[in-house]
């Protein structure tokens, strides 16, 4: 049986709007420069969150079913946009910054390649339009 997700957004004012997903409201906006309040990230921002969270909830459960202690753990994403509209990212880079033994980095680079490869469904969907970069900081 296929799954089928529904959020309702509903127009406020200006240029915003909020989004109800599972009973949580997500304001979105823009810029003064678009017409908008800056009172919520922009739809296009969001992507970029959802990226994020989708990689680092597959990556914390690989990393503790390894054993592997960690702490400090943040995803940066920097994405390019495309010149032409549809502004869409072409080029995305994903920065694991995470506090861990160096010696423990090739059972990170293990999960994130999981997590790339075969589990994030939003990574899967950015590789239908993005090139997708990842790096890896290691801190002491």
């Amino acid at each position: 049986m296929m799954t089928t997700h529904t959020v309702k957004t509903v127009f406020n004012d200006h240029m915003a709007f909020t989004a109800n997903i599972n009973g949580h409201d997500i304001r979105m906006d823009s810029t003064a420069d678009d017409g908008g309040e800056d009172s919520g990230p922009s739809p296009k921002r969001l992507m970029l969150a959802s990226l994020a969270g989708c990689t680092g909830m597959d990556i914390v459960p690989l990393l503790i079913k390894m054993k592997v202690p960690f702490s400090n753990f943040s995803i940066s994403i920097n994405a390019d946009v495309s010149e032409e509209y549809p502004k869409i990212y072409n080029r995305v880079k994903i920065t694991y910054t995470i506090k861990m033994a160096i010696t423990d980095k090739p059972k990170l680079e293990k999960a994130i390649a999981l997590s790339q490869e075969k589990y994030c469904s939003v990574s899967a969907m950015f590789r239908s339009f993005a090139k997708l970069e990842t790096e890896i900081i290691i801190l002491d």
